[in-house]
């Protein structure tokens, strides 16, 4: 479904990402892990069309995304739930969850009630400000908008970032919810414990680099990953 080949991408004269590549495949969730600053939102970013790549191939179901617009991206049914949630604060939760909609208008209100049936404390605060929100709230209206979308796959960035032992599980409960429905996932996380625990495959990413790849029940159990991220 994305197919991601030899990428390089640079921020000047340095170099962010350096010959990458991956795949993911209809149905699954897949994680790219990794310690800060080894460039997986990078990655995201620049499969969103967010950052442009210096070289290298990525394509989503055959479509060449180097030559797509960000605007045009959307509109193939690949959604990004960036890294910071970036909801709209002053607007409500039921404004930001139209505004995942702009492509596809249709059938809005059905797709509304799916969100809020899924996230039964936004339908909740439908008419609050986003701003007001908790963090762990906010990070389901993030994800809610991107399903207003109706997308066939969600780049999902950093989705536990600042949340509490208890909404960390919520919110991986809720990635399963989404997948179960259909919706191919890559998920960038830095808990790589629960982002193993819910993927079909995992990349580790060192200082731009993917250097370990598999199976996420056998990476589970790699002795470099366990040193390295799983604390043990």
């Amino acid at each position: 479904m994305l197919e991601v080949k030899n990428l390089a991408v640079s921020y000047g004269a340095i170099e962010a990402i350096h010959n990458v590549s991956m795949e993911v495949h209809h149905g699954e969730i897949v994680s790219l892990i990794g310690a800060n600053g080894a460039g997986k939102t990078t990655i995201l970013r620049t499969i969103s069309g967010l950052k442009k790549a210096d070289d290298g191939e990525i394509r989503f179901d055959g479509t060449d995304l180097r030559k797509t617009e960000p605007s045009r991206i959307i509109t193939l049914k690949l959604a990004h739930v960036p890294e910071g949630r970036h909801i709209f604060p002053q607007m409500t939760v039921e404004e930001n969850l139209e505004m995942g909609a702009f492509t596809d208008g249709k059938d809005m209100e059905a797709s509304m009630d799916d969100v809020f049936e899924r996230f039964t404390r936004l339908k909740e605060r439908r008419r609050q400000l986003a701003g007001t929100l908790s963090g762990g709230e906010q990070q389901m209206l993030a994800v809610g908008r991107a399903l207003m979308a109706k997308p066939r796959m969600i780049l999902m960035d950093e989705p536990s970032m600042g949340l509490s032992p208890l909404l960390v599980k919520e919110i991986f409960s809720i990635i399963r919810e989404v997948n179960k429905k259909g919706i191919t996932i890559l998920l960038v996380e830095q808990n790589a414990r629960m982002a193993l625990s819910i993927s079909n495959r995992a990349y580790v990413m060192e200082t731009g680099k993917i250097t370990i790849q598999g199976d996420a029940g056998e990476l589970l159990k790699d002795a470099r990953v366990k040193k390295a991220y799983l604390g043990q």
